[in-house]
């Protein structure tokens, strides 16, 4: 069984999104994976989602309403297959404790329509519409993560 992390800063808009988003997607294509979610920072660990990423995933069908933010631990390199961020700050985050052999990717880079080094934007200052947009780029980006799972 393959293990996917996602992972943004704090562990309360992207990556909890993702989260859903990826484990649903899985999940309707019969593909048996373990899917979490992580910040490379813990000012938020404990808590839930951003009301805002939960009323825009609660909109398009999803539920995150058990979701409590984490920290991720560097001894998840060892028990995860793949980890995908969100952007560039916590690719380079992450690589900078990451062991040689950790296979750490942008999570837009699954999107074949995305440009080359794209980025899921961080919604957190700004409004309702910018989560809906990161919903948008992250159910893109699942459909080929698990399209990646399906031929790895």
């Amino acid at each position: 069984m393959k293990r996917v992390c996602l992972v943004c800063m704090g562990n309360i808009c992207r990556s909890p999104m993702a989260e859903v988003v990826l484990r649903r997607t899985l999940a309707e294509r019969g593909l048996d994976a373990e899917v979490d979610s992580a910040g490379t920072g813990g000012w938020h660990a404990g808590e839930p989602m951003d009301e805002r990423a939960l009323a825009t995933l609660a909109d398009h069908g999803y539920d995150g309403s058990s979701h409590r933010a984490r920290q991720f631990d560097r001894a998840w390199f060892a028990e995860r297959d793949l980890i995908l961020v969100m952007d560039h700050d916590n690719l380079r985050a992450l690589r900078r404790i990451a062991p040689p052999d950790a296979d750490i990717r942008l999570l837009r880079s699954f999107d074949p329509a995305a440009p080359e080094g794209a980025e899921v934007p961080d919604p957190y200052y700004g409004g309702r519409e910018g989560f809906v947009e990161v919903l948008r780029m992250v159910e893109a980006a699942c459909e080929g993560v698990a399209k990646h799972l399906e031929d790895h």
